[in-house]
């Protein structure tokens, strides 16, 4: 009988256990950096819970998300994106272009996951899609496409739509990428674009009297922290000057806005979460290709659509993933 095996198994079996042990109790940390803690913002820190709860990963065994947030002044994210990269976080998630271009900006060795972000190539958040190089990584905006089946769903609805005003956030410039893409996709159906960036809170005012000179026949407004923050502003200058508006994101439709298209978000949690457990377990950011969602959503508020006079067809209700009655 060889005893060596046994031996080593004798000597050194409860160290293996020990380590094994070690390796299962480990608690992990996820930073989640924001702008603004919005009832958006926590329901997506939320739902990454949820699905990396399904992982093995819980709140109440190993997993700790420590969320920071900005309090919407981008002159504070740098601060507190520093302060996230030096707590012990092993990786840490961001939502929006200016809390990730923060988090790249403290740290070269923590992982960054990203997400809606806008262009990671064109922002300069990645070198390329495929190889993101450095320690970031995500799921990407699809921004040309989206935009171009946005003004198709907005046109469908309202077929008179000869100008469209575009409302984004233009010191962010993930956000402005997307303006750009929305731009660009007008012009290819013959939709001219009155474009309104804006800034600050009060410049929500200024865009408003310019588009009640100008009257185009919609409005189509690029998601970020500061137009989350006015959106109720924006659907009530719709709704009372009767203009027909289309969003991103379908929460800002159960909010009150007409119609959206855009990434399912349970879907965009799930990949999120399967980035984060990837780095987790030993990945490096580098080498994980930045992803883009595979399913949309169109979402209709009928309820909006009656009060605004508009006799969206029958055949759009129909092909709608949701119709909020």
């Amino acid at each position: 009988m060889n005893r060596k095996p046994l031996l080593a198994l004798l000597l050194f079996g409860p160290l293996i256990a020990s380590g094994a042990a070690q390796a299962a109790d480990k608690m992990y940390r996820v930073g989640f950096l924001v702008m603004t803690a919005s009832p958006g913002a926590i329901a997506a820190r939320d739902g990454l819970a949820r699905e990396l709860g399904a992982r093995g990963l819980s709140p109440d065994k190993n997993l700790t998300i420590d969320m920071r947030s900005a309090d919407g002044k981008p002159e504070r994210l740098p601060i507190v994106a520093k302060e996230l990269a030096t707590s012990g976080v092993d990786v840490i998630v961001t939502t929006g272009y200016p809390a990730a271009r923060a988090a790249k900006e403290a740290t070269t060795t923590v992982p960054i996951v990203v997400t809606n972000a806008g262009d990671p190539v064109e922002t300069g958040l990645a070198a390329s899609f495929n190889r993101p190089g450095g320690n970031l990584t995500g799921i990407s905006d699809m921004a040309s496409e989206l935009s171009v089946k946005r003004l198709d769903l907005i046109k469908a609805a309202v077929p008179a739509l000869k100008r469209l005003a575009l409302l984004w956030n233009a010191d962010d410039l993930g956000m402005t990428t997307r303006y750009r893409a929305a731009a660009a996709a007008a012009s290819t159906i013959g939709v001219a674009v009155q474009p309104l960036g804006v800034r600050e809170p009060d410049d929500f005012e200024s865009a408003f009297a310019a588009i009640s000179r100008e009257n185009p026949d919609g409005i189509l407004m690029v998601t970020d922290a500061l137009t989350i923050l006015n959106r109720k502003r924006v659907f009530e200058f719709a709704a009372a000057h009767r203009l027909p508006a289309i969003y991103e994101f379908d929460f800002l439709v159960r909010d009150g806005g007409l119609m959206s298209y855009g990434p399912d978000g349970k879907e965009v949690t799930t990949r999120l979460a399967d980035l984060v457990e990837h780095i987790l377990k030993g990945t490096k950011p580098a080498d994980l290709p930045f992803e883009q969602p595979t399913r949309f959503r169109l979402v209709i508020n009928r309820k909006t659509a009656d009060a605004l006079g508009l006799a969206i067809p029958e055949s759009l209700y129909e092909r709608a993933d949701e119709v909020i009655e």
